[in-house]
C-alpha cells in the first residue's frame, strides 16, 4: 500500500489533508514526512482504518517544491500553479479536489505528532454535530501556541495585535485568548487557527470554501463563524497534537503580510459588524502605523539598528500607501 495514497486500495477517502506551499520545500518535506508516517499508523489500526489522501497546492514556488515532491511523494496529489494564488485560494483548489468526509487545511511549516490524525477523525466520528475542530498546537521550542479564540468585539480588534496590545485590559485579552480553559483539554470554542483546521464535508458542502476577499489572515475566522452560524459545534480538541514553526511563507513578505493582515480584520468587522465599525477601526489602524512610521524614522536618524529601521520605515510606508482599503 502507498502510505501517501491508501485509498487506492478501497476507493474510500476518508481524510483529505490539503497543505498550500510557496518556497519552504524544506519544511513541505518534513510536513509531508509527518503526514505520511501518520497515515501508515492510521491504516494499521484493526478496528479502524481511515483511508487519507495528501493534496499539495503549490502556489508557483521558485524554490525546488514541485520538483521534491514528484520524487519523493509520488502517491501525493500535487496541483502545481502558474502563480502565486495566496493562501486562501489555494487552500480552495485543494478543497475542491479533495474526496474525504473531512477535509484537513494544514500549514507547511507544521509537523503532526503521534497519532493526531487518527485522534480527530475519531472525535468527529463519535460527535457529529462538530462541524470543525483544531489541535493543541505546540511551538518550535515546545511551548503552547495559543490558536483557540472566541470571536473578537471591536474592542479587541483595537488592542489585538496593534502598539496598544500591551497595554489591554488583561480581562479583554483573557476572554479572547480563552486563557479561562485548560491547555490540553477538549472544549467549545468560537474558532481555531487554520494551521491545521479539520472540518467536516457536510459543513463544506453547505456554507462553502474560504472567502477568497481574504487573501490571507482571517479566513478561518470567517470560516468557523459561518459554521457557528449554521450550528455546526467548533471544538479544540486537546489530545491531538502538531508543531507549527509559524509564518514562513508571510515571513517572507514583510509589507505585503502587514496589509494583508489588516486588510483580512477590516473586511471580517465589515462583514459582521458594519461600516461605521470599519471606518474607526481602519482610521485607528492608519493613525498607529503613521505614529509607528515617525518613531522608526527617529530611531533610525539617531542611528539605532539602523538596517532594520529602514526595513520597517519600507514596509509602514507601504502599509499607508495602500489605505488599508478593505476588500
Amino acid at each position: 500500500m502507498d502510505p501517501a495514497n491508501p485509498q487506492t486500495e478501497s476507493g474510500v477517502v476518508d481524510l483529505s489533508v490539503i497543505i498550500v506551499s510557496w518556497n519552504v520545500a524544506d519544511l513541505l518535506v518534513d510536513c509531508l514526512d509527518s503526514v505520511l508516517f501518520n497515515s501508515v499508523v492510521m491504516s494499521r489500526q484493526p478496528d479502524q482504518q481511515p483511508r487519507t489522501e495528501v493534496i499539495v497546492v503549490d502556489s508557483a514556488s521558485s524554490d525546488s517544491t514541485v520538483e521534491r515532491v514528484r520524487q519523493r511523494f509520488p502517491g501525493v496529489t500535487l496541483l502545481p500553479q502558474a502563480e502565486n494564488v495566496g493562501f486562501t485560494r489555494g487552500n480552495n483548489i485543494g478543497l475542491q479536489a479533495a474526496r474525504g468526509r473531512y477535509l484537513l487545511l494544514l500549514n507547511p511549516d507544521t509537523l503532526v505528532l503521534g497519532d493526531a490524525l487518527q485522534v480527530m477523525v475519531n472525535h468527529m466520528d463519535a460527535n457529529p454535530d462538530v462541524g470543525m475542530l483544531g489541535p493543541y498546537t505546540l511551538n518550535t521550542d515546545g511551548t503552547p501556541q495559543s490558536t483557540r479564540r472566541r470571536f473578537p468585539t471591536l474592542a479587541t480588534a483595537f488592542f489585538e495585535s496593534t502598539w496598544l496590545q500591551p497595554f489591554a485590559p488583561q480581562a479583554l485579552l483573557d476572554r479572547y485568548y480563552m486563557r479561562d480553559l485548560p491547555d490540553l483539554g477538549t472544549c467549545d470554542v468560537d474558532w481555531v487557527q487554520g494551521s491545521a483546521l479539520m472540518v467536516r464535508r457536510e459543513v463544506y458542502e453547505q456554507i462553502g470554501g474560504l472567502d477568497e476577499g481574504f487573501v490571507m489572515y482571517s479566513e478561518e475566522l470567517d470560516w468557523c463563524k459561518r459554521a457557528k452560524d449554521a450550528d455546526w459545534r467548533v471544538v479544540f480538541l486537546g489530545a491531538a497534537q502538531i508543531i507549527h514553526h509559524g509564518g514562513k511563507s508571510s515571513d517572507q513578505v514583510t509589507a505585503f503580510k502587514h496589509i494583508q493582515f489588516q486588510r483580512s480584520k477590516l473586511r471580517y468587522f465589515r462583514k459582521y459588524h458594519g461600516s461605521g465599525a470599519v471606518l474607526a477601526l481602519r482610521t485607528f489602524l492608519l493613525m498607529n502605523y503613521a505614529w509607528q512610521l515617525g518613531l522608526e524614522s527617529i530611531k533610525s536618524l539617531l542611528g539605532h539598528k539602523r538596517d532594520m529601521r529602514r526595513e520597517r520605515i519600507r514596509a509602514y510606508w507601504q502599509v499607508l500607501r495602500s489605505g488599508l482599503k478593505a476588500t
